[in-house]
């Protein structure tokens, strides 16, 4: 690899997983228990983080989204998503994802972990069926902070600190499949690689100013690119 340091943060869902809708269902299931309603989240969830989507459901609910109303919903989400999961026949991991982690761990400079807007434990709760699970010693979350560029240089600090190194020192790559993980990755000055296997395209991904491309997680480039 590159003679610098690197910390490569992973997105988790359209990136390494779909979950077959799987996560709105437990969230309708919490708002449903909560709120008495099911139908708050008619927006789509791809690139924003928990507690904003939390956020934005309370409010449609006339729910006044506290930061205890926010914790309380959420709480109830992750109490709903396993059983969501496994009931899901839609869950599946994405082409490649095991042979690009396999291919990169363990190597000298290089820490793997996640860069999600999924709260911690609903991010171990969506990989464990996947058995992606153990990749990943760290990551920034969802509840480190409600806005994706504030998360993704927690992973990046934690990333550093994994490889004993300040976060100065270490080059960072956001892989996700969002505009939104390109425009957070550029807004701590790390770079992206976009993989076209959410609900963007190359061009959508491309307008959005990703560094690199790529059309799923098996493209043989993917590993030169994260090591460069």
């Amino acid at each position: 690899m590159g003679s610098r340091a690197t910390v490569v943060l992973f997105d988790i869902d359209g990136t390494l997983i779909t979950c077959g809708g799987a996560g709105r269902v437990a969230l309708e299931a919490a708002f449903g228990e909560l709120c008495g309603r099911r139908d708050v989240c008619d927006f789509s969830f791809g690139g924003g983080t928990d507690r904003a989507i939390a956020r934005r459901g309370l409010s449609n609910a006339g729910v006044e989204p506290t930061e205890d109303a926010i914790d309380a919903l959420l709480a109830c989400y992750l109490r709903h998503l396993p059983p969501a999961l496994a009931r899901s026949s839609g869950y599946a991991v994405l082409p490649g994802a095991h042979a690009i982690l396999d291919s990169i761990r363990g190597i000298d400079g290089l820490a793997i972990g996640l860069g999600t807007g999924n709260v911690r434990e609903g991010a171990r709760a969506k990989l464990r069926p996947g058995e992606l699970d153990g990749y990943f010693a760290f990551g920034g979350f969802g509840c480190d902070h409600e806005e994706r560029p504030a998360l993704i240089e927690a992973g990046a600090s934690r990333g550093a600190a994994h490889l004993g190194l300040e976060r100065a020192a270490c080059r960072v790559v956001v892989v996700g499949d969002t505009p939104k993980d390109v425009s957070a990755a550029h807004a701590i000055g790390a770079e992206c690689v976009a993989v076209a296997t959410g609900g963007h395209d190359r061009e959508e991904l491309r307008g959005a100013g990703a560094d690199a491309i790529v059309d799923d997680l098996r493209a043989p480039e993917l590993r030169d690119l994260l090591l460069a």
